[in-house]
């Protein structure tokens, strides 16, 4: 998606060889006309699918999935990573280790929200080593759901999230798929055109 990584070469910030900062567009402010545009092409990329809900972690996956959850006229679920008072029964849990925050989260969602006859498409901001989509996609099996698959704002495709979830023969959907972030370069991973 051009307009994605145009954002991401404007304004997004290399920390490091495996970091890359985005919070001025996706993971602290949010551009809505970019979002919008990530909601429609998840929508038109996944309308063959039969999606019935759409499910999320907390936070910085909400906005790319509400947006493609408009377009697609289903329901967001996002997996909350705090114990609730409202949210203790009927749960379905999942432990997610989160790369960039170095920490381990129980992530739960109401089996209210997730039914078995429920055809769920996965959308998260980052794939980096795959712990939040296998965590979600934990939650799906318990709930007896069907993945429709998984789409991703920016894969880090020099990581092995993205390998790791493609090798279990699900399909994943990424905007932007960054080969490296080498000497503060984003450099990005060649489409091959399949006709």
């Amino acid at each position: 998606m051009k307009a994605l990584q145009d954002k991401i070469v404007t304004e997004g910030k290399v920390l490091s060889d495996t970091v890359l900062k985005v919070d001025s567009f996706l993971n602290h402010q949010i551009d809505p006309n970019l979002m919008k545009e990530i909601g429609e092409e998840f929508a038109v990329r996944f309308q063959e699918a039969g999606v019935t809900k759409i499910i999320t972690i907390e936070s910085s996956g909400i906005a790319p999935a509400t947006m493609a959850g408009l377009f697609m006229n289903v329901p967001v679920v996002f997996a909350r990573k705090r114990k609730s008072l409202t949210l203790s029964e009927n749960l379905y849990t999942a432990q997610v280790h989160s790369f960039t925050k170095k920490e381990t989260n129980e992530i739960s969602i109401s089996g209210d929200f997730i039914q078995q006859d429920d055809v769920v498409l996965i959308i998260d901001d980052f794939l980096a080593n795959g712990q939040a989509v296998l965590g979600l996609l934990d939650m799906i099996e318990q709930a007896g759901a069907r993945l429709a698959g998984v789409g991703i704002v920016i894969e880090k495709g020099f990581q092995s999230g993205g390998q790791l979830i493609r090798d279990r023969g699900i399909r994943v959907e990424s905007l932007a798929n960054v080969a490296s972030l080498q000497n503060g370069k984003v450099e990005f991973v060649e489409e091959i055109s399949t006709l």
